[in-house]
């Protein structure tokens, strides 16, 4: 029952095209249907509880169940003054669409909907004057609650907050602090910055501007921008870029953009442009809707004809007439659509499936490439340790419990990511005293002497048996520095975590001996490999985007048997890498949680966002995935199949109907005693709903386990 506008309270046009240039506030309220969705849901409750003295006092009805309501002065009337109520308020909208089809030539599901109430509103009035005549009223305000009920879970269905500029906007601070001539810091707005302005940027703030590091060190949080999961050193001579986070040590950043000449101002203008650039996809039930009008009318007036031709002109031609008319409105065409969609979004929700996009929703059942963003998607987006190797002597276990305790009470990455493996294998961290940190380095500690394996202990004359070991945790520098070599085994294994593009972490004791090597790497999710195994069965191609090295995304695509994929991809390339599989035919979907998935999010046919990820990157997504859990694609797109079939089934059955109905209406079979009189009819269309209805909760019980 999707419509190409939707309307306010008053019926005023709302849906108009975002124009290249309108302001967000002003895109924003264009494309917010929580209003709509207020209106319709109003206008149904109130004239359902209108509509029930409609029925109660309604002669056909009263007949049908076999009962007589009580009369007193003036309970005539209730049912013609409440059925006028009910058209005037719950009528209203479909009316005003109506107008916008009937302006633009596109007769759809409102100028059906509108041409069935105003005939039987006209004719229920006309009959309460001319004997012989049964008023349709009880009809006409069944027809308009339906409807309303139909456009209010359509409304609910489709709203989506356009939330995603928001959401990018929120990562610039609104303050920096500029270093002034005399070398005070003044804190300005971040709209004052110019060009070759100084900034200070401290631990944990935000960087206010593109620019280039002139004086500090430090590690900054770029995975927003570039998708790396891994901190960026900065030192003098680099580049930051706005949005990102400092972490550790201040930086003195000189100013090269500002406004909408930053990396993350050009990102929001993709997803703007992105977003605009979705086409609007028509409903099959406006389809059929639109056909069913033209053919209401046909037959309505060769009806007419043939009628009068038959028996002259009096009332009963009418009445042959307005049944047609009546009969030809979608009660069950009008919910076809809808109720699947309120199913289908609930059994999504309770799979933990969130649908913000309906239209995406049904094509996702088509997809025949699925792109992942690697971290945060395929990966946890977070370093893990992969593998360990021992020196002779040494255990896995005890070189872990060394690790885990130096790194103790370190916020970094790998800190975590050894105390976290630490935790996983049960093994408890050993104390250790006297921590410092060695920038660029890594870090070392001294543990108890009876920790140490025996034979690894220097001997009792070289040292006093109850003092302490000195053990250094870091990379291949510190090994330079401390100039120690590796054992065979550990190189062998270091060179092959190298191969696999993974960071290798070395323990040294007393800055001699290397006792240990720990691989590194984003850690595979192991349902990844259960997802891609399912697409690839149901002729889904997988392709990966990052925006690390070559050789992490060669590792990670080998080891998941994805067909194709792209690295080193910045932004705006993820942007176009979508946009260039589109242009070779390609229907895709788009798998991500980062601001720099946003503007490919908004470009794929159905983007598909990662719920624990960045809230951008949620309200750029046409789903989101509460779970970090890749094979809810494949429940995605099975979830996908089976609506789509339910909405061809009820629309099969819902212009069935019509299409048996209508000729029975217009009196095909009169000269054989059948004629469908408009009561009669109603009944019978008031069943084709209940089929539907019927029919669209089947859906319930599909099953999507992978």
């Amino acid at each position: 029952m999707t419509t190409h506008q939707e309307h306010d309270e008053t019926g005023e046009h709302a849906g108009e095209s975002h124009k290249h240039g309108m302001s967000h506030d002003d895109h924003r309220a264009h494309t917010d249907h929580s209003g709509h969705e207020q209106m319709f849901r109003r206008r149904f409750w109130v004239s359902l509880v209108l509509s029930i003295p409609v029925l109660y006092f309604s002669e056909f009805i009263q007949e049908v169940l076999g009962y007589t309501a009580p009369t007193f002065p003036g309970s005539a009337w209730i049912t013609p003054v409440l059925s006028v109520v009910v058209f005037a308020y719950g009528g209203v909208p479909f009316l005003s669409m109506a107008r916008t089809e009937l302006a633009n030539r596109e007769p759809g599901m409102m100028m059906l909907i509108s041409l069935a109430i105003t005939v039987a509103f006209g004719y229920s009035i006309v009959s309460l004057f001319l004997p012989g005549t049964t008023p349709f009223f009880w009809e006409l305000v069944t027809l308009i609650d339906i409807m309303l009920l139909g456009h209010w879970m359509e409304m609910r269905s489709v709203r989506q907050a356009s939330g995603a500029l928001d959401e990018l906007a929120k990562l610039m601070p609104d303050t920096a602090e500029r270093i002034t001539e005399s070398g005070d810091v003044e804190e300005v707005a971040v709209a004052d910055l110019t060009e070759d302005d100084v900034v200070l940027v401290r631990p944990g703030a935000s960087v206010p501007a593109d620019g280039e590091v002139v004086e500090g060190a430090s590690s900054v949080d770029e995975s927003m921008i570039t998708g790396e999961s891994k901190s960026v050193e900065k030192d003098p001579g680099d580049e930051v870029v706005a949005g990102t986070v400092n972490q550790d040590g201040s930086l003195r950043v000189r100013v090269t953009k500002t406004g909408d000449e930053t990396a993350l101002a050009g990102i929001m203008r993709l997803v703007d442009e992105a977003q605009q650039s979705k086409s609007r996809t028509q409903v099959l039930a406006d389809r059929a809707a639109g056909w069913l009008f033209y053919i209401a009318l046909a037959v309505a007036a060769v009806t007419a004809v043939a009628w009068v031709l038959a028996t002259g002109f009096e009332i009963a031609v009418l009445e042959r007439v307005v049944t047609v008319l009546v009969i030809a409105c979608p009660h069950a065409l009008g919910l076809a659509v809808p109720l699947v969609v309120a199913i289908n979004t609930s059994t999504a929700a309770r799979n933990g499936m969130l649908i913000r996009d309906r239209i995406a929703m049904e094509e996702a059942r088509n997809l025949d490439t699925v792109m992942f963003d690697k971290t945060g998607t395929l990966t946890r987006g977070e370093q893990g340790v992969v593998g360990i190797e021992t020196a002779d002597e040494w255990e896995d276990t005890r070189a872990l419990a060394l690790a885990a305790g130096v790194e103790g009470d370190s916020e970094h990455m790998i800190a975590r990511a050894i105390r976290t493996a630490a935790s996983e294998r049960g093994v408890e961290r050993v104390s250790v005293s006297t921590f410092e940190n060695l920038r660029g380095l890594g870090v070392r500690a001294t543990v108890a002497p009876d920790v140490v394996p025996a034979s690894t202990r220097p001997s009792e004359s070289s040292r006093n048996p109850n003092e302490g070991q000195m053990i250094h945790l870091g990379g291949p520098n510190l090994l330079d520095r401390l100039g120690v070599e590796r054992p065979r085994s550990i190189a062998s294994f270091a060179d092959e975590a190298g191969k696999n593009a993974q960071t290798v972490i070395y323990l040294v004791r007393e800055e001699s001996e290397v006792a240990a090597a720990f691989a590194l790497a984003d850690v595979i999710r192991p349902e990844s490999r259960q997802a891609i195994d399912a697409l690839h069965a149901m002729g889904i191609e997988v392709a990966m985007l990052t925006g690390d090295s070559e050789d992490v995304a060669r590792a990670v695509a080998e080891e998941l048997g994805i067909d194709q994929y792209f690295a080193e991809v910045l932004p705006d390339e993820k942007d176009t890498t979508v946009a260039q599989l589109q242009s070779d035919g390609k229907l895709v979907a788009m798998v991500g949680d980062g601001v720099n998935d946003a503007p490919a999010l908004a470009r794929a046919d159905v983007g598909i966002a990662i719920g624990s990820g960045t809230d951008v990157a949620i309200e750029s997504g046409d789903i989101v995935l509460v779970d970090n859990d890749p094979r809810d694609v494949v429940r995605l797109v099975r979830l996908s199949a089976a609506s789509y079939r339910k909405m061809q089934e009820n629309l099969v059955w819902a212009t069935g109907y019509n299409v048996v109905a209508l000729p029975l209406a217009a009196g095909l079979l009169a000269p054989i005693g059948i004629l469908l009189s408009p009561a009669i009819g109603a009944v019978f269309m008031s069943l084709s709903t209940i089929i539907v209805a019927i029919n669209a909760r089947r859906l319930k019980g599909v099953d999507l386990s992978t």
